[in-house]
Order: structure tokens, then C-alpha cells, then sequence
């Protein structure tokens, strides 16, 4: 099971887990969660629920991958499989992202 914290702005706002079976749980921080004054990570991850479970890596994740040969590059260089989602995220999205949320694995 791989788990990673998610980072709004910085600001800690929940957890991303991957189950044995390849499963995704999303679940909002839950001091994030009740203060109003901060913002849902997105549109589809919305701060209705505090928690998400989803069959596949959820579409809002997904689309901070790289695609095409940016992403062969990235896996050959990470040394990781081409369709392992949820590695390339983690070992991608620490820092240098396209908007306010990073992604920092969770290493026990």
C-alpha cells in the first residue's frame, strides 16, 4: 500500500492512498476540512465529502502526469513501469507542479 500527502498552497489537506487491489482513497485533512476558509484541492474532489474512493487514480491526479515521450523519458529515468500512475506521481509531483498542489510520498 502506497500513501502520499497532499499539499494545498503548501498547506497540508489530505491524504492519497493506494489499496493492495489498485484501489484509490482520497481523504481530506480533517482540520482542512472543516475550516472554510480553505479551498476543495479541486472541482471533482470537492470539500462535500471528506473522503473518495475511486476504481482508478482519479482523473484530477492523473492530469498532472507528464504524457508521450516526456512520460517514457520520466519512467525509464525513474526506473519505473511506463503505466504504474501512481509512482510516477509520487516520484514527480513533489515540487515543480502546475498549480497550487504537491504531492510528497509518505515513506514508513
Amino acid at each position: 500500500m502506497r500513501k502520499a500527502n497532499i499539499y494545498c498552497n503548501g498547506i497540508f489537506a489530505g491524504k492519497l492512498e493506494e489499496t493492495i487491489d489498485r484501489k484509490y482513497i482520497f481523504r481530506y485533512n480533517q482540520d482542512y476540512f472543516n475550516d472554510s476558509t480553505k479551498p476543495a484541492i479541486s472541482l471533482t474532489l470537492s470539500k462535500k465529502e471528506q473522503e473518495y474512493h475511486s476504481d482508478y487514480l482519479f482523473p484530477f491526479f492523473f492530469n498532472m502526469l507528464s504524457e508521450g515521450s516526456n512520460r517514457m523519458t520520466q519512467a525509464r529515468l525513474l526506473r519505473i513501469d511506463e503505466n504504474d500512475h501512481f509512482g510516477i506521481l509520487l516520484a514527480t509531483a513533489q515540487y515543480d507542479t502546475a498549480g497550487a498542489i504537491t504531492v510528497e510520498p509518505v515513506t514508513v
